[in-house]
């Protein structure tokens, strides 16, 4: 009855073990959004597509074409919109995802880990299948899409999805303390993100009076050196990906030390402030 129990699974074993907790737990995640998976992917699509359609409308209203590039105007707004979209929706996956006081964690092999791990994946896998739809479409609908490098470009969407998981670590981390707060904060930084990501704009062609404005930000880097891949005729000069690596590295640090502080602090009671 007292006796102590010992794990006699092997390491490989128990490895395979957690990534189907992991593979179930992301299942789960996607299909918590909707109940029918097309109709959750048409509607992620159409966030995408509509606020490209949106751009695109103010670009030519505004006669702002001239700050794009030479090139495919479509792709230099895809290249901008879609790594925000990514970013954006990976945060609000994880500030959304199951906490430590969520009744899933009463299951003995669930933990917060692993309900990150799910709601980073189903947020990319959602994201890639919209990307491939997206451009799949205007590749045979409308004209042939030239990508100078597309492993290069993919990376950076990689990179945007793993800025989005630091960022929203620590907006995880906070919110059992400071839950209004928190919200606000990641409002805040939404709709901050609209200009200061640098999706509308391109990197070399802003006046070294601004160029402070938008260097601070992880995500401005990421889009303005995927357009350095997406188009054979641009060089970013201002920005590297080695700073959002970096930065996104220590963020997802902070995060997961935040959060294991939490959850050993966790209370029930947190439910009622959500």
């Amino acid at each position: 009855m007292f006796a102590k129990r010992t794990n006699t699974k092997s390491g490989l074993l128990a490895t395979i073990e957690f990534l189907e907790l992991v593979y179930h737990s992301t299942t789960r995640a996607l299909r918590k959004t909707h109940g029918n998976a097309l109709i959750g992917l048409l509607l992620s699509m159409l966030q995408t597509i509509m606020m490209v359609v949106v751009f695109y409308v103010m670009f030519e209203l505004l006669q702002l074409r001239g700050m794009s590039l030479r090139g495919d105007f479509f792709m230099f707004l895809l290249s901008g919109i879609f790594i925000y979209m990514t970013h954006i929706k990976v945060m609000g996956s994880i500030l959304s995802s199951e906490g430590p006081t969520s009744p899933m964690m009463m299951h003995a092999p669930m933990n917060t880990f692993v309900a990150i791990l799910a709601a980073s994946f189903s947020s990319l896998y959602i994201q890639m299948l919209s990307l491939a739809v997206i451009i799949g479409g205007y590749h045979v609908a409308i004209k042939p899409v030239e990508i100078h490098d597309p492993f290069g470009a993919f990376m950076m969407i990689l990179l945007g999805w793993f800025s989005g998981i630091g960022v929203g670590l620590v907006f995880l981390a906070l919110k059992p303390w400071f839950p209004g707060f928190t919200q606000q904060l990641n409002s805040f930084y939404t709709r901050v993100n609209i200009f200061a990501s640098g999706k509308m704009t391109v990197g070399n062609m802003l006046p070294y009076t601004l160029l402070p404005m938008f260097l601070w930000n992880p995500l401005f880097h990421i889009i303005d050196q995927a357009r350095g891949y997406v188009f054979v005729n641009y060089f970013p000069h201002h920005t590297n990906y080695w700073y959002p690596l970096i930065l996104s590295v220590v963020l997802i640090l902070i995060g997961l030390m935040a959060e294991s502080y939490t959850r050993k602090h966790a209370s029930l009671s947190w439910f009622a402030r959500r």
